[in-house]
């Protein structure tokens, strides 16, 4: 048991989320909780994608500056400590781009474009032109993001996967081709990595079908209201079936156990309208909110960028011990 607790305590893990607008509860639960809770056991870099959110925002970045403090916001308050992980910028770490410099090198162009969430995110964001290398690239900026601070686990959401094999793939190779260099990290998933969006979509950003993590319980009011659910159930009186519903997937997330069960019997024999059962997701809703906007009105613009300012002097020395590894395995010193 001990050398296990040592193991753990010993690894490594990294992630990063792109600053394209305030953080909704789908984030939270498909990633920011393992980061909250990976931060007890691992040395842990968070990092504030702002590179990436060129692929898609390289038109205007007049907001960037803006989200990054709002992410770093949304991070302290469902319970991200400096004093337990590294939240740094990524641009702000110039390694990441010499690393994704050298990654592209040994990355095959099929590896890119055979990538499942290319196709998804250019649906997705129809209204951008994506036809730019950096959007096609983006995984490879991704694979030096994480594997430049070496680490043994990945938390990220189920979307992501596709981007966590490719990275395991570009490590294999540049061991093979310059020697061993890079571990080969796992991707970390809670249970319920996927929250459905309001209208049953995927909760995005994007969508505007999100209940974002700033929200106020007087703006997630109406928004709960208009919330699908079983599109069969069309009276009070008509047996539901939860396992359809697009709401009862946030009563498992949030609810306890015990009301959980009575409100899936309750909407099978038609004894519990869907009307009631939102009240109650409110309840809980406002349960977990409760707390983090508690978190979110006591911190300050000058305390983010302290935190920003110390996680960046701590990142760019980790990356740079890696860079210059990479250097001589290369034999560009």
């Amino acid at each position: 048991m001990i050398e296990q607790t040592a193991k753990i305590q010993n690894s490594c893990t990294v992630s990063g989320m792109r600053p394209t607008g305030p953080l909704h509860i789908g984030h939270y639960f498909g990633a920011l909780k393992n980061f909250v809770e990976m931060q007890e056991d691992n040395k842990a870099f968070f990092f504030v994608a702002d590179w990436h959110a060129l692929t898609s925002d390289y038109a205007d970045t007049s907001r960037i500056n803006e989200f990054v403090d709002e992410m770093v916001l949304d991070w302290l308050s469902v319970g991200l400590d400096p004093n337990k992980c590294t939240i740094f910028r990524q641009s702000q770490i110039k390694q990441h781009a010499e690393l994704h410099l050298l990654f592209s090198m040994i990355t095959p162009n099929s590896w890119l474009e055979r990538n499942p969430t290319y196709k998804e995110l250019q649906q997705e964001i129809s209204t951008k032109d994506l036809g730019n290398y950096g959007f096609l690239g983006y995984p490879v900026l991704m694979a030096s993001d994480i594997l430049i601070y070496r680490p043994n686990w990945v938390p990220v959401g189920q979307d992501q996967l596709p981007h966590m094999e490719l990275t395991r793939e570009i490590a294999r190779r540049f061991n093979y081709l310059y020697g061993e260099t890079f571990p080969e990290p796992q991707a970390k998933l809670t249970p319920a990595a996927k929250c459905p969006g309001l209208d049953g979509r995927k909760m995005s950003k994007s969508y505007g079908n999100g209940i974002f993590l700033s929200d106020t319980m007087e703006t997630i009011a109406p928004k709960v209201k208009s919330m699908f659910t079983d599109p069969a159930r069309l009276r009070k009186s008509d047996p539901g079936n939860p396992d359809v519903c697009n709401l009862f997937p946030y009563h498992v997330l949030l609810t306890d156990a015990d009301k959980q069960n009575e409100i899936r019997e309750g909407c099978k024999n038609a004894s519990l309208g869907c009307v009631e059962c939102k009240k109650i997701f409110m309840q809980s809703l406002e349960a977990f909110l409760a707390p983090i906007h508690e978190r979110r009105a006591a911190i300050t613009k000058d305390y983010i960028h302290d935190v920003l300012a110390k996680g960046n002097e701590v990142a760019r020395k980790n990356a740079e011990e890696t860079m210059r590894t990479v250097r001589q395995q290369m034999k560009l010193v």
